[in-house]
């Protein structure tokens, strides 16, 4: 395993390393396995789940940057006119702007915010986003930061909601399967669509999920 990058914040470490075994260039934060860039269906899954059900992705917000392939595959739509991307961690915006991880922040539709995604939801105007795609941790059940618990409550689901314009879409990336996060989505949308997503974790078949509610 090779180190790219390291760096600290008040939340914590960041490390980005190059594993040996297969090439992959991986993301961690405090220990904890975040995303590498050899299987990133479930983050494509993730927008395109999104750009399914907006007529018009005029503007879309994507919590957490990540190694960018959310908005990769957002961007890959020629429909979408803006992407806001809430990052928390100034370092990994840093490393992406740098080239230590290939940046998709040079495309003019790229807007950058750095600050916790609560925050950056809560600021927006009432029913100005077509689609808000939540990718900030590994799920509710297994966060990269404990502060992090609110954002799959009904209480932020219900802010997201009056954010999005008329048939707007929410949609949550889950390591895991959490009947906690579709009883929140279906209590404020009304209903929760479940889709898994077999994938293939470094050498492991697993199973994501993404969790969506419309407007």
């Amino acid at each position: 395993m090779r180190e790219i990058a390291r760096a600290r914040s008040e939340r914590g470490e960041l490390v980005l390393r190059r594993r040996e075994d297969d090439g992959a260039l991986e993301l961690r934060v405090n220990g904890v396995f975040v995303m590498d860039d050899r299987e990133t269906s479930s983050e494509e899954l993730l927008a395109s789940a999104a750009l399914e059900e907006v007529q018009r992705p005029d503007r879309v917000l994507v919590g957490g940057l990540g190694l960018g392939y959310t908005v990769r595959a957002l961007l890959a739509d020629d429909r979408l006119g803006e992407v806001v991307v809430a990052e928390i961690e100034p370092d990994l915006v840093s490393w992406m702007r740098s080239g230590l991880v290939p940046s998709i922040l040079d495309d003019p539709r790229v807007a950058v915010v750095v600050g916790d995604v609560r925050a950056v939801v809560t600021d927006l105007p009432d029913a100005s986003v077509d689609a808000i795609l939540l990718d900030v941790d590994n799920g509710p059940d297994f966060l990269v930061y404990n502060e992090n618990s609110t954002i799959y409550t009904s209480g932020f689901l219900t802010t997201c909601r009056a954010k999005l314009r008329a048939g707007g879409v929410l949609t949550v990336w889950s390591s895991s399967v959490s009947t906690a996060l579709e009883t929140a989505v279906g209590a404020v949308f009304g209903t929760c669509e479940v889709k898994p997503v077999p994938v293939q974790l470094q050498g492991r078949d697993e199973l994501y999920y993404v969790y969506q509610g419309s407007s």
